[in-house]
């Protein structure tokens, strides 16, 4: 609050994450480790806050369900990380969606695509992305985290 009994609002960033990614920490561990999305979302939030930001966090199985998420962050949300599980390779929506975003975008993946089969090498968000996070299990969070903020803050 300011002296003045006015909120002070912090920077948002949305954290979306896409279909079976509620799954964290039962589906595949030797691929996508034992933390819950539950986990890494907080991680993600700890990194957020460190910065003065808060996080907005969406996960569906819907690909409408994130579209609509990046068109409300339009007014809102500075900053986007994107953890769009198969829609990465896909989704031409949330690819559109976030092209039309202003804010920075960082996609995220928890395992790294290029080392995986042939189809998750191909990303239709990486081009609307300002960067990509790849490979660093649940770690990738805060460092998606840490360069969205930075980049949209200009640090």
């Amino acid at each position: 609050m300011t002296d003045a009994g006015e909120t002070v609002r912090r920077p948002l960033l949305l954290l979306l994450s896409g279909p079976n990614l509620q799954l964290f920490g039962q589906r595949e561990p030797e691929v996508y480790g034992s933390e819950t999305l539950a986990e890494r979302v907080a991680r993600a939030e700890h990194a957020a806050g460190r910065h003065g930001w808060e996080i907005r966090h969406v996960q569906s199985d819907a690909e409408a369900d994130l579209v609509a998420a990046v068109h409300v962050a339009r007014e809102e949300a500075a900053a986007a990380v994107v953890n769009a599980g198969a829609l990465s390779h896909y989704g031409w929506s949330l690819h559109d969606a976030l092209a039309a975003f202003p804010g920075i975008v960082v996609e995220l993946h928890v395992s790294n695509p290029q080392s995986r089969e042939p189809w998750r090498s191909r990303s239709v968000i990486a081009p609307v992305a300002d960067g990509v996070i790849a490979g660093l299990g649940g770690l990738g969070y805060e460092v998606a985290v840490e360069a969205a903020i930075r980049l949209a803050e200009g640090t």
